[in-house]
C-alpha cells in the first residue's frame, strides 16, 4: 500500500502537518463508508513514512484499522519492526487491538484527536499503557484538534443512522 499524500494536509508554507494529513485520510475513508480515522507515522526527522484511513468494511477485515496500515507500512518502508523513534498520529484514541500494536511497534508517541469513552484503549476501556505488564510506554498526547475529530465522527453516525 503506497502512501498517499492528500493535498488538504499542505500548509500555506509547504510543510505537511501530519494531522492535517491524518484529518484527510479519515475523510476519505468516511467517503468509502468507512468509519472516519486516519493514521499517519512520522519519523525521526519529521518526514511522513506512511498515512491510512480505515479500510475494515472495504477489506472486509477488522484489523484493517488506520493505524494498522500506518505502522505495517512505516516498519515495510524502514525495513525493521521497531519504530522508537517514530511518532503515530491518529484521529481517533487508538482501540485496545491498535494499542497492543503500538506496544509491539514500539512506537516512541502517540497524539491523538478525540477520545474514544467507549471503544477506547488507552486513556479509555483496559488504559493498556499503564497495566502493569506493558513492555512498552509510549508517550500519548490526546485531545489534538479533538472537537473537529469528535465533530467528523458525530456527522458520519447521524449520516449512517438516516441512510
Amino acid at each position: 500500500m503506497p502512501a498517499s499524500f492528500p493535498p488538504a494536509a499542505a500548509r500555506p508554507d509547504g510543510v505537511v502537518d501530519p494531522m492535517s494529513l491524518a484529518f484527510a485520510e479519515a475523510r476519505a475513508a468516511a467517503s468509502r463508508g468507512e468509519v472516519p480515522v486516519g493514521a499517519v507515522v512520522v519519523g525521526p526527522d519529521g518526514a511522513i513514512l506512511s498515512c491510512a484511513g480505515n479500510r475494515s468494511e472495504e477489506w472486509h477485515d477488522p484489523s484493517a484499522h488506520a493505524e494498522m496500515l500506518a505502522l505495517r507500512e512505516a516498519t515495510r518502508i524502514r525495513g525493521g519492526q521497531r519504530l522508537s523513534d517514530c511518532a503515530l498520529y491518529v484521529t481517533l484514541e487508538p482501540c485496545p487491538m491498535c494499542a497492543g500494536a503500538a506496544v509491539h511497534f514500539r512506537i516512541g508517541r502517540i497524539l491523538f484527536g478525540a477520545y474514544d469513552p467507549k471503544g477506547g484503549g488507552v486513556d479509555h476501556g483496559p488504559r493498556l499503557f499503564a497495566r502493569p505488564g506493558c513492555l512498552h510506554r509510549p508517550e500519548v498526547i490526546g485531545g489534538l484538534r479533538e472537537r473537529e475529530a469528535q465533530d467528523m465522527l458525530r456527522a458520519f453516525f447521524r449520516n449512517r443512522r438516516m441512510s
